[in-house]
């Protein structure tokens, strides 16, 4: 583990617009070159900047807490127990709830369980976990694999309380991961072909509980959510710096814009930010999320 120094910053952020209730999972539409997001609360897809033509949220009949963008320009969305996809409206389509096509089931006949964090891997398949949602917080999540070529596939890694922090290094060759009630982010060698994964051990322990989303940038920092604010890790694990938002908790990061070179926040109520001159400058940018290949799923039109 790296002995560099840490930064601690609190920022005001940048923010670039606030919609809805709250926010979760925080990705860049490449395809559609603006930033994609759902609110789970209030039933909501939030786009930003907003596609022309287009509002800047859709209404959906379920909520999500975790999506992916697609190769088709539709979005995959963990839905509770289930993952969808849904078709986004046309430009100038009227606008009503969007209902997602079901791909699959996680877990059924276990009712505690529900999708919790989930990303790309480098390779286009989807890669996300499961929480314990019960009060009896019994670690029962499990990290699974989804493709339209193998369908879902269980990752043999430890069962946790609560996924979390599902990342991807550089060249897609290892896996980062957590539980949100444990004080550890975890790395394991990962092949995306085989669903395979192995040599799991510690990466860093966790400055705050509630390890959440996780990104990897260009030159293999990681950059985690954890306990509301984002802390940067270099590639040996060591802590870098800690940024908090001062106006609410932070819920999810993403690198996009041109380039890959900016770096977002989105707030737990909802609010985007960007980040200051200060702690932007000097940042490596980001790697671009591959897109979930999707070619295997017939094109529902609204």
């Amino acid at each position: 583990m790296s002995t560099a120094s840490t930064t601690v910053a609190s920022t005001a952020g940048i923010m670039l617009i606030r919609v809805g209730q709250a926010g979760c999972a925080l990705r860049w539409d490449a395809t559609a070159h603006c930033w994609r997001w759902p609110d789970p609360v209030g039933g909501q897809l939030y786009a930003w900047p907003a596609p022309a033509g287009m509002p800047s949220g859709v209404r959906m009949q379920e909520s999500a807490c975790v999506m992916a963008c697609c190769a088709s320009g539709r979005v995959l969305l963990g839905l509770g127990k289930r993952l969808g996809m849904i078709d986004l409206p046309d430009p100038g389509q009227p606008s009503r709830p969007l209902q997602a096509q079901v791909l699959t089931t996680i877990d059924a006949a276990e009712a505690r369980t529900s999708i919790s964090d989930g990303c790309t891997d480098r390779a286009g398949n989807f890669v996300f976990g499961t929480a314990n949602t019960a009060p009896d917080k019994r670690p029962i999540g499990s990290f699974y694999q989804y493709s339209q070529r193998h369908g879902l596939r269980r990752l043999a890694l430890p069962v946790v309380v609560t996924a979390g922090g599902i990342a991807f290094s550089p060249d897609g060759r290892r896996m980062y991961f957590a539980d949100a009630e444990g004080g550890a982010i975890m790395q394991c060698s990962y092949d995306a072909e085989r669903a395979k994964v192995g040599d799991v051990t510690p990466f860093a322990e966790v400055l705050e509980r509630g390890a959440g989303a996780a990104v990897v940038d260009s030159v293999g920092s990681l950059w985690s959510v954890q306990g509301g604010a984002l802390v940067q890790y270099d590639a040996d694990g060591g802590v870098r710096q800690r940024i908090a938002l001062a106006r609410e908790a932070a819920a999810s990061v993403a690198y996009g814009g041109p380039g890959l070179k900016q770096l977002l926040l989105l707030g737990a109520r909802g609010g985007l930010y960007g980040l200051p001159s200060d702690l932007a400058a000097g940042l490596p940018p980001g790697i671009a999320d591959t897109l979930f290949d999707d070619s295997g799923t017939p094109v529902r039109r609204l």
